[in-house]
């Protein structure tokens, strides 16, 4: 018997080698050899079904879709024993997290992911994912008895798509790799982005994007050790991978470093081997908490980006500056390389690498995480907005509660700035840091994160009371909570069968969605333009008044459009049996306005941000369901702007928009329409003619008598620059909330501002939001770029003719997660105007 049951086990594993022997390569299944041409999505995709459905040690999932259709993949790669195991292997280690409740068994594993192809035009990793799964399965089997590799082969199948399928159009039977023709310059928007144009290695964190929040749930189950994000640079860089630039944020652990040079120091044994440049730390740093690095070190894991040469305009083959030819084999290689010495030196520190993504939870648990160890969300804040902010920590799996006694404490208020005693209400919300996400919540919550060094080159403030708009605390230590439990709070309405009319508050963007919806049904609406009283109740300036009068052409389907709506998007209708009011203005006056269904155009095309485009555009299209037409600028001169009442202008650049357009522009204000520029665009606005926007003059600076003051080292040039730099910081804005602008908002706001052109206080216009001395909230902003941003314009609006500019030097719509900047945007379109 023993005899025979061995032979059966010899003979499955000849069986099993002998399968493996005879896989097809990538080169073998698809025809030609990776590098010699793009493999397509749909291709990719074949290619890893193959491999899973012939070999025992892959499984390959399908756990989304893009914007357009295309499924989104991963493959679980392992010993067919591991994949046996598969789902014990899972919740061990969610077990080791604290994520998953129990005791985990002795069955357990490292795990490494590796992503590819986030950005779309970076196309090498894409292939190279074919050539490690492949090597992985036939090659290097010995390294996944201790470790299991997730993959996920194209992150952002749309986009590599974009740029694949141009690339066809344009590339003769040969490759040309002058860098000057024109398969090396993409068209705009280019492949880099998503569907809706936006970057998703920006997006990790806010989760603003289908293809991010279908992947989310997938991180969570699984919770990898090692994650890496494949990337592609300039065509003149060496190859760029761990250990990552200052600044660190300070929440990494001393072990993410260490087993991050570790990594690197693996890297170098085979990039040396093959005389191939490489630098490391440098210029990628981990501080920003929405890349494919940072995110899943802020989970736990070792978060890394490798960055190879090429991109958009490397196409199948570049000439380099140093007159090397540059190929898709050479980016693919390199990327294939670097992907598979990652999983070896995890596979052979698999212990290591397990105990101490224990540890990492652990200690969170029982220590807490950063200075302030709990955050408050006071319960009186905006319900839309905290409901907004609970839904997205669920999606993150940040656990909360609330207060279970009311106290005072030292704490952090976020409304005023200030450190000081504040008083905790029983039923506040209650974010502590002892969790297993704690280290995530203590990056997203804390009021100032520190940098170590000031050189980098994306946004530094993100606060979630601050984007979300909600008032609250940092604690320094531990608040006494309990779970949340669900409560309904229905307000009691007179039941009237046909009021004279309908209001509804106006303050989040589920109230915009609200208007957006019953103007396309053909329900006309008013707004108050002052605060009002009606049966002793007090409605504020912005509040939505749906008369009876102006709808009868929809008869009976007045009441069902307006209740069913409401009903949809979770909001209260009053009905009200008259327009007399206590006080304020009846709802005749001209002090309530009609909302005209506006028809709105956003530029687009050569010459514009591709990215702000793409915010404005997922915002009409995605988050309040209105439509937007996109504007190309080559045809601006043929479009009959008479035709549109709003016009949005995206930052600009280059000379697309010359004066005979800006004058056109100028008169359809002076007709009645609404421009809307944002951020960039007022730089082309700034001092033409009937434009009230001037640019802030820099202070000079006092001249010294030491003859030497105005040497600077070489060396230190890119320090001194940051003196001027603003990457993206926080500042309190002072909101005049009587202007229609503004409705909805209170005295202050906090604005993530973008940049260090200031713009000085309107002369003839509206100065409705502005950044006072002192506003600097939160972020690095270095130390003249704050002088020159203090007293100046971040949002304003100027009468010209029947028509109005709104100036928003600051974009409410960045990247789509300032989500309590909506309202004010659709504001702008939806108030301005009337």
């Amino acid at each position: 018997m023993k005899k025979g049951i061995l032979g059966t086990l010899i003979l499955g594993f000849l069986m099993s080698g002998q399968a493996l022997a005879q896989l097809q390569s990538p080169a073998e299944f698809l025809g030609y050899e990776l590098g010699e041409q793009w493999t397509p999505h749909y291709k990719v995709l074949n290619y890893f079904q193959y491999v899973a459905e012939e070999s025992p040690m892959v499984t390959l999932s399908e756990y989304g879709k893009t914007n357009e259709g295309r499924e989104l993949v991963y493959a679980v790669v392992t010993t067919e024993g591991n994949q046996a195991n598969i789902e014990e292997i899972r919740l061990n280690n969610l077990k080791l997290t604290g994520l998953e409740s129990g005791e985990p068994t002795q069955n357990q594993k490292a795990i490494v992911w590796l992503s590819y192809n986030v950005h779309g035009n970076e196309t090498s990793s894409s292939e190279a994912a074919l050539n490690t799964i492949y090597k992985l399965v036939t090659e290097k089997a010995n390294w996944l008895e201790n470790t299991v590799v997730i993959m996920d082969p194209m992150v952002n199948p749309d986009g590599r798509d974009r740029y694949v399928n141009w690339f066809r159009t344009v590339v003769g039977e040969d490759m040309n790799v002058n860098p000057e023709s024109r398969e090396h310059s993409e068209p705009w928007p280019g492949g880099r982005t998503n569907h809706y144009y936006f970057d998703l290695n920006r997006d990790w964190a806010w989760q603003t994007q289908v293809e991010s929040q279908q992947r989310l749930p997938l991180y969570n189950s699984w919770m990898p050790h090692v994650h890496v994000d494949f990337h592609e640079q300039s065509v003149n860089s060496p190859y760029y991978f761990a250990p990552a630039a200052e600044p660190f944020h300070l929440a990494i652990t001393d072990w993410q470093r260490d087993f991050q040079t570790m990594i690197g120091k693996n890297h170098i044994k085979y990039f040396d081997e093959q005389n191939w440049l490489y630098f490391t730390r440098e210029v990628f740093d981990l501080f920003y908490p929405s890349y494919g690095d940072t995110w899943p070190t802020f989970n736990g894991a070792i978060g890394m980006t490798y960055e190879q040469a090429g991109g958009g305009s490397a196409g199948l083959g570049v000439l380099t500056a140093e007159g090397d030819t540059l190929t898709l084999k050479d980016r693919l290689t390199h990327h294939s390389a670097s992907g598979l010495s990652t999983v070896e030196i995890t596979a052979q520190n698999h212990q290591k690498v397990i105990d101490e993504f224990s540890n990492y939870f652990t200690n969170t648990i029982e220590n807490g995480a950063g200075e302030y160890k709990t955050f408050i969300v006071k319960k009186s804040s905006n319900p839309d907005k905290v409901t907004s902010l609970l839904q997205y920590l669920m999606k993150q799996k940040i656990e909360f509660g609330v207060a279970s006694r009311s106290s005072n404490t030292n704490g952090y208020d976020y409304s005023t700035g200030e450190t000081g005693r504040v008083s905790i209400e029983e039923g506040d919300y209650v974010i502590s840091t002892y969790q297993p996400k704690g280290t995530l919540a203590r990056v997203l919550f804390e009021p100032k994160p520190e940098l170590a060094d000031s050189m980098t080159y994306d946004i530094t403030a993100w606060e979630m009371h601050y984007a979300y708009g909600v008032e609250g605390y940092a604690i320094p230590g531990k608040v006494n909570f309990g779970p949340v439990t669900p409560t309904t709070e229905d307000e009691l309405t007179p039941s009237v069968e046909k009021p004279y009319a309908y209001l509804a508050k106006w303050n989040s963007l589920d109230d915009l969605k609200f208007l957006s919806q019953i103007l396309q049904k053909g329900v006309k609406a008013r707004y108050a333009r002052e605060a009002f009283t009606l049966n002793g109740k007090e409605y504020k300036a912005g509040t939505l008044i749906i008369t009876r009068n102006g709808n009868e052409h929809l008869g009976d389907e007045f009441d069902a459009i307006v209740k069913d709506e409401a009903d949809l998007l979770n909001r209260t209708v009053i009905p009200a049996t008259t327009g007399f009011v206590e006080s304020g203005k009846d709802f005749g006056s001209s002090g309530v306005r009609f909302i005209e269904t506006p028809k709105v155009a956003l530029l687009s095309g050569n010459g514009t941000s591709s990215n702000m485009v793409g915010h404005i555009w997922n915002y009409f299209d995605q988050q309040i369901d209105y439509p937007v037409s996109l504007i190309n600028t080559d045809d601006i001169g043929s479009v009959n702007w008479d035709d549109y009442h709003v016009l949005i202008m995206p930052s600009m650049y280059g000379s697309v928009i010359g004066d005979s357009e800006i004058n056109a522009i100028r008169e359809w204000v002076q007709g009645g329409g609404t421009l809307i520029a944002m951020e960039g665009a007022n730089n082309l606005l700034s001092g033409k003619d009937g434009f009230a926007l001037t640019r802030k003059e820099g202070e000079a600076a006092e001249e010294s008598d030491d003859p030497n003051a105005k040497l600077v080292k070489y060396g230190e040039a890119s320090r001194e620059r940051v003196k001027n730099m603003n990457t993206g910081s926080i500042f309190e804005t002072t909101m005049d909330y009587t202007h229609p602008l503004a409705f909805g908002y209170a005295e202050t706001y906090m604005s993530l501002k973008l940049g260090s052109t200031a713009f000085d206080y309107l002369e003839n216009g509206w100065n409705v939001g502005v950044a006072k001395e002192g506003a600097h909230r939160s972020g690095f902003v270095g130390s003249e770029a704050k002088k020159s941003l203090e007293n100046t314009l971040s949002y304003g609006v100027q009468n010209m003719g029947r028509g109005q500019v709104v100036y928003m030097i600051d974009n409410p719509l960045f990247r789509g997660f300032w989500h309590n900047g909506k309202l004010l945007f659709g504001n702008a379109v939806f108030f301005v105007g009337n």
